[in-house]
C-alpha cells in the first residue's frame, strides 16, 4: 500500500486537490468549485466525494497519512479561516475540525503563500536553505517566510502578510479595506490598474489601448512588452520597481538567503525579475548588499497542491 499525502488548494475560484507521495509526485488531483455552496460542510461533502472517486480510480490501494491545506486567511494555529474577503463563507470557520471528521488523520493548515513556502523546502529549490521567502504573484500577493528553518508564523498564525504592507500612503484601494497595500500595485490585478494609469498619460500608440479592462490580462501586458510596445515595458518596470523597494525594506528585516518568486507574473521572465533585483540591491542596507538572490521558484505548474501536502511530510520525516 502506496503512502500519499493529501494537499488542498482552497482558491477563490477554484479548489484543487492532490495525492501526493514522498518524492513530490502526484499521482492522482481534482478539482472543484470553490464558491458553489453557501454552506461549508456542502463543499467539503462534495470536496471528500471528489476525493474519493480520484482513489479509488488508482490502480492500486493508497493510505493517506495527513492533509495539508493552503487557504486564504488560515491560522496554522487553531486550524481556522478567519473572514477571508474572496470565500462565501464568513466569520470564523473551523476548516481543519470539520475536514477531520470526514478522515480522522493529522490535518494541517495555513495560508496558501506559507503553503508555497513550505512546497519549496520539502520539494522546491530551498531544499537546503533555512531561511528565503516566497512571493506569490497571482490575483493578488501572497508570502510566506522561512525563519531558522521554520515557517514564520507569528504568535497568531497571520505573520507575513507582506502583500499588505503600505506602499503608498491613501493610495489604491484594497480588498482589505485598507489604502496602498503593495498588492494593488504588484499582482496580476495591479498591472492592469497600472496599465490604465499610463494609458492616460501617454498620447503615442500602445497595443493596449483598445483593450477593455475586463478583457486586458497581465499575460497580454507581458507579451506586448517583450515586443516592444512602451506602455507595456513602462508598466512592468513601475510594477517591478515597487516590489523590489518592499522586498529591500523586508530583508532588513528577515534576512533571507534567497527570494522566490511564483506565479502568472512571472511568466513575464527578465522583464520582471531583472529590474527587481536591480531595485533590490540598490535600496539594501549596506550589509545585506550581493547576498540576496531573486530566483524563479523550482516548484512545477501543480505548485500549489505540493505546497500544502508538504505541510504533512514536512511533520512526518
Amino acid at each position: 500500500m502506496k503512502e500519499v499525502a493529501l494537499g488542498i488548494d482552497i482558491g477563490g475560484t477554484n479548489t484543487v486537490f492532490g495525492l501526493i507521495d514522498k518524492e513530490g509526485i502526484c499521482i492522482a488531483e481534482g478539482t472543484l468549485p470553490t464558491q458553489k455552496h453557501a454552506e461549508v460542510e456542502d463543499y467539503i461533502d462534495e470536496l471528500f466525494q471528489a476525493i474519493n472517486t480520484a482513489k479509488e480510480n488508482l490502480p492500486y490501494d493508497v493510505k493517506i497519512k495527513g492533509i495539508g491545506i493552503g487557504a486564504p486567511n488560515a491560522s496554522y494555529y487553531t486550524g481556522t479561516i478567519e473572514n477571508a474577503a474572496n470565500l462565501r463563507w464568513k466569520g470564523s470557520i473551523p476548516l481543519a475540525e470539520l475536514v477531520q471528521k470526514r478522515l480522522d488523520v493529522p490535518v494541517y493548515i495555513t495560508n496558501d503563500a506559507n503553503a508555497a513556502a513550505m512546497g519549496e523546502k520539502v520539494f522546491g529549490a530551498a531544499r537546503d536553505m533555512n531561511n528565503f521567502m516566497v512571493i506569490t504573484l497571482g490575483t493578488g500577493l501572497g508570502s510566506g517566510i522561512f525563519a531558522n528553518g521554520d515557517i514564520l508564523h507569528g504568535h497568531d498564525g497571520f505573520a507575513g502578510e507582506v502583500g499588505h504592507m503600505i506602499v503608498r500612503k491613501s493610495g489604491r484601494e484594497c480588498g482589505c479595506g485598507r489604502k496602498g497595500c503593495l498588492e494593488t500595485y504588484v499582482s496580476a490585478t495591479g498591472v492592469k490598474r497600472s496599465v490604465y494609469k499610463l494609458l492616460a498619460r501617454h498620447n503615442g500608440n500602445s497595443e493596449l489601448r483598445d483593450v477593455p479592462f475586463n478583457k486586458l490580462t497581465a499575460k497580454m501586458v507581458a507579451e506586448a512588452a517583450n515586443r516592444g510596445d512602451e506602455v507595456a515595458k513602462e508598466t512592468f518596470a513601475y510594477t517591478a520597481t515597487i516590489l523590489g523597494e518592499v522586498l529591500a525594506n523586508v530583508v532588513a528585516v528577515t534576512s533571507p538567503e534567497a527570494i522566490f518568486l511564483f506565479g502568472g507574473l512571472t511568466k513575464a521572465g527578465d522583464i520582471l525579475f531583472e529590474p527587481v533585483r536591480e531595485t533590490l540591491e540598490k535600496n539594501l542596507l549596506s550589509i545585506f548588499k550581493n547576498k540576496i538572490r531573486v530566483l524563479p521558484s523550482g516548484l512545477s505548474d501543480n505548485a500549489a497542491v505540493l505546497g500544502s501536502a508538504a505541510l504533512v511530510w514536512n511533520k512526518m520525516n
